[in-house]
């Protein structure tokens, strides 16, 4: 799987690309291969793009922020996936009298 490991201090985050098997944690340290680096804060993003289509081509599965960030750079080709959280529909409660 390729997924987003945060690094960097508090307050200054700063994520690396890597390639992980999906049973290990997020935040784990374990992984094969960086494949690229985002800094929000000035939201600079360095890729592998060779080494990502790579991956991809034998069978590791991006999340779908790491999807996201590749349609972007135009690494792969698709639509963005959502990954806000849907939220269930406001009911409205029964006003007493």
């Amino acid at each position: 799987m390729i997924r987003l490991q945060r690094t960097g201090r508090k307050n200054d985050p700063s994520y690396r690309f890597v390639v992980t098997d999906k049973k290990n944690s997020a935040s784990g340290g374990k992984f094969l291969e960086i494949l690229g680096a985002h800094t929000p804060k000035t939201d600079e993003i360095i890729l592998k793009a060779e080494r990502i289509k790579y991956w991809l081509s034998v069978g590791a599965q991006a999340s779908d922020t790491v999807h996201n960030h590749l349609v972007k750079n135009g690494i792969i080709e698709g639509k963005k996936k959502n990954v806000l959280p849907k939220k269930s529909p406001t009911t409205k409660k029964k006003q007493k009298k």
